[in-house]
């Protein structure tokens, strides 16, 4: 008897493995590791990097104000007793008072809370016979997050 159709079991056979197929746990894991730390490290980028934007801006407003007083002792009386009580900070005179409004208005972050600093020094005149003087200014602030205050200082010879 000869059966139309023999019924037998025919065994599967894979082709060989000739590398991994797919990804492993572990390596989805790793992969989402490194794109974690390639992440935290872009954003600590940013926050550092508007930090320093934010720095730069506060000294470029500083050095503003610091040659606005500058500009206003050259067009004034230079001798150093008018100096001195016009725009002296121990003196407090209109000039140094008018010039600290500005600065406090100016956007520098706390510069209420350490007032600029303006004094002079007599130079002597080297070759000529007139002294001139060494004024010193200085403007502080300090920004969210600083431990103290920053400064800017400008020294100009008025003569």
């Amino acid at each position: 008897m000869s059966h139309p159709m023999s019924l037998r079991m025919i065994p599967l056979r894979f082709p060989p493995r000739r590398g991994a197929r797919g990804f492993s746990l572990i390596e989805v894991l790793c992969a989402l590791l490194i794109f974690a730390v390639g992440v935290l490290g872009l954003l600590k980028l940013q926050a550092v990097s508007v930090q320093q934007a934010s720095g730069a801006r506060y000294r470029a407003i500083a050095a503003a104000q610091a040659a606005s007083l500058i500009g206003s002792l050259w067009t004034t009386d230079r001798s150093a007793a008018t100096l001195q009580a016009q725009f002296g900070s121990a003196a407090g005179g209109p000039g140094y008072t008018s010039w600290r409004a500005s600065v406090e208005a100016s956007g520098l972050p706390n510069v209420a809370g350490k007032a600029p600093t303006v004094s002079f020094t007599t130079v002597p005149g080297g070759g000529s016979a007139t002294a001139s003087s060494l004024a010193t200014v200085t403007i502080f602030w300090k920004a969210a997050g600083d431990g103290d205050y920053r400064n800017h200082v400008v020294l100009a010879q008025v003569k």
